[in-house]
């Protein structure tokens, strides 16, 4: 009888120990499953915002791209103006100095006369 108990209490003991076991196995699979969802989904954020990012700087290198153009098409007006001006200075001072010529000459005549 005691080799009867004996047996039972260990076929009960290894019972135990092995739903235990695997009990423990499921934990450890379910934290596993978890933790893999967990880093997909890390993942998958980090990648958006690395998205995000990329097509922040290329609207921002597309709006300095533009403000650059701009830069230059007002340089270039301003230097075709400032030739303009440069030019119309150039023949002012030009009819300036030979009205002043005619003056001195028309001066010289009526002292000469």
């Amino acid at each position: 009888m005691r080799k009867v108990i004996f047996i039972i209490l260990t076929v009960l003991i290894s019972l135990g120990t092995i739903t235990s076991c695997k009990e423990a196995a499921d934990k450890a699979k379910e934290a596993s499953e978890e933790a893999s969802k967990t880093l997909e989904e890390a993942g998958e954020d980090l990648q958006k915002a690395a998205d995000e990012a990329s097509d922040a700087i290329k609207k921002a290198g597309e709006e300095t791209e533009q403000a650059l153009d701009s830069l230059q098409k007002v340089g270039e007006e301003t230097m075709k103006k400032a030739e303009e001006a440069g030019k119309e200075l150039k023949d002012a001072a030009e009819q300036t100095a030979e009205d002043l010529k005619k003056a001195a000459d028309k001066a010289k005549e009526k002292l000469d006369n």
